[in-house]
């Protein structure tokens, strides 16, 4: 029987997180709600840091000895630094941020982490871009629909059960079988739109500066 997962807001057995019942809102605030998520929508996972770091790692540690698994020290820094990019990140970079801490991590190491971390829920594999993603609720991971910026890596989950049985249910009338449970939809975020805005906006300024 597949043992539930804890939820952030509730009171942890694990020391740390019981001595800051606090700490566990803002981990939960943090993940679950992300920048302005609503009405089944969460935000841009924030990268967190601090308090509500350590918060959100203890709670992945009790909800891991529960399943009778173990967060080991190398699997707990690769969530860790997902945790902290708060974006989609490849495994690549996870191997650069790695051997920054352990100069001697090889490949596979973080491969087996990340593998972990997959079967456990705790994270999700943007196929499209070839990254990783910390999911937008730590403890209450589900396979929403996912929205990824292409530009930053940013990632957005919809958590919309309704629309997504719909649109497998489509799927599978046109006669397709999803071959993983993930449903990606690529995009630009609304900052790197602002972003590419700007110089545009910049240019007509001075054109019309220019003209007599």
């Amino acid at each position: 029987m597949k043992t539930a997962k804890p939820s952030l807001g509730a009171t942890a057995s694990h020391g740390h997180a019981h001595d800051h019942p606090h700490d566990h809102d803002r981990a939960h605030e943090a993940l679950g709600q992300g920048a302005g998520g609503v009405n089944g929508v969460a935000g841009g996972i924030a990268g967190i840091a601090g308090a509500s770091l350590e918060s959100a790692l203890a709670m992945a540690e009790t909800y891991c000895r529960e399943r009778g698994e173990k967060l080991t020290p190398i699997r707990r820094k690769v969530l860790e630094l997902l945790l902290a990019s708060g974006r989609a990140t490849k495994a690549y970079s996870l191997l650069d941020e790695m051997r920054q801490i352990h100069p001697g991590s090889a490949p596979p190491t973080v491969y087996r982490a990340l593998d972990f971390l997959l079967s456990a829920g705790l994270i999700h594999r943007i196929e499209s871009i070839n990254a990783f993603a910390v999911c937008h609720d730590l403890t209450q991971c589900q396979h929403g629909i996912l929205v990824v910026c292409q530009q930053c890596g940013n990632v957005t989950e919809l958590h919309e059960p309704k629309l997504r049985q719909a649109l497998v249910a489509q799927i599978e009338a046109a006669g397709y079988r999803l071959s993983g449970d993930g449903i990606e939809l690529k995009g630009v975020c609304a900052q790197c739109q602002t972003a590419d805005a700007a110089p545009a906006e910049t240019a007509a300024e001075g054109t019309q500066a220019a003209q007599p």
